[in-house]
């Protein structure tokens, strides 16, 4: 059996690790890893296959930057001749980026199966590029793998065969669980006591030039009272730039972007992590670690109801609240979700080769 894995953005690469992992243990099992090159700059892409333990993958279609429609259709233009060439059995996509959906696209024309990994969330928010991604690709599917019960709901209501779903829990988690143990070495020495920790990367945040303006502004006045980390992704430090407002942050502690070791050690020590990152909500559920998201909503709700995630929308007068309400010691009681467990790609990986 030859499979291929289709990754393109930091998230995805968290969630292939374990899952190659897994189907290397069946001598039947072939496998590729295709990079389509959406994410390209070194921290945000090749440190992570170098710390995850999978290797450089086999293929980079180093696709780039570009507009949703370029990208998505580069990317489709240079996968096809691939999966013609190498003809596999079964192509597994990650997450929602728009590697995963023009993967899924290219292979349902070729009549190739496909499996979708982190199946089933929704934001119910359409202005979501990730959302559209999300919906096309859950109807192209053969095999839906879903992190939690909530997905497999949202796949059925929609008029996903019930035969196509599996619930298999959250890859994710895998990963954090087998990169716990090497985290202590990647903890700074000089780091404060109690510190928020601070990522912005979506669009709908950082291109709202007012909004962000406003938002670290207030973060960096915050600091005073609790010191902030900030490790800042290309396209928010772009911004930051031409707002012009380097100067203006100087309190907070802006970073260059982590590999995962380094960000996963920050989050163990965290006193809250405040992120638009959907990835995050789940570490910190599974972490204990409390969570302010600045979104109106989540493709993880389950982060809310059982986790220790808290929905704050773009409210900066209610981020203020929160973390005055953190620092004081009051704290969201939460439950790690089921299958959150390290083994989800074990069964992913049992019900692939069965």
């Amino acid at each position: 059996m030859h499979i291929t894995h289709v990754v393109g953005a930091r998230p995805n690469f968290m969630k292939v690790a374990p899952v190659f992992r897994a189907l290397r243990e069946y001598s039947t099992v072939r496998q590729t890893v295709v990079h389509t090159g959406q994410h390209y700059d070194f921290n945000m892409s090749d440190v992570f296959f170098q710390e995850l333990g999978i290797g450089a993958p086999d293929v980079n279609l180093q696709v780039g930057s570009g507009s949703h429609a370029q990208q998505t259709a580069n990317i489709m233009r240079r996968f096809e001749p691939i999966v013609l060439e190498d003809k596999p059995d079964l192509v597994l996509v990650y997450g929602d980026v728009n590697s995963t959906v023009a993967a899924a696209l290219v292979c349902s024309k070729l009549m190739v199966d496909i499996g979708h990994v982190e199946a089933g969330l929704r934001s119910f928010d359409r202005t979501m590029p990730e959302e559209i991604n999300r919906l096309v690709t859950d109807q192209l599917c053969n095999l839906l793998f879903t992190p939690s019960e909530d997905a497999d709901q949202n796949l059925i209501q929609e008029g996903v065969l019930r035969e196509k779903i599996h619930f298999v829990g959250n890859v994710m988690i895998d990963t954090l669980v087998r990169m716990l143990p090497s985290v202590e070495a990647r903890i700074p020495g000089d780091l404060p006591e109690r510190f928020a920790l601070l990522t912005l990367h979506r669009p709908s945040n950082v291109d709202d030039l007012r909004w962000l303006a406003d938002m670290l502004c207030a973060l960096a006045e915050f600091s005073t009272e609790l010191p902030i980390l900030f490790p800042v992704h290309p396209r928010t430090r772009d911004r930051i730039a031409k707002l012009g407002l380097n100067g203006a942050l100087a309190h907070l502690g802006l970073l260059e972007p982590l590999p995962y070791l380094d960000f996963l050690a920050l989050q163990t020590r965290a006193t809250v992590v405040i992120t638009d990152s959907g990835g995050i909500q789940e570490e910190t559920t599974y972490l204990g670690k409390q969570c302010l998201t600045v979104r109106e909503n989540t493709e993880r709700p389950i982060t809310v109801e059982m986790g220790t995630n808290t929905l704050i929308g773009r409210d900066v007068n209610r981020l203020r609240a929160e973390l005055h309400r953190i620092i004081a010691g009051e704290r969201k009681t939460a439950h790690v979700p089921p299958f959150w467990d390290g083994h989800a790609s074990e069964r992913i990986a049992s019900i692939v080769v069965h």
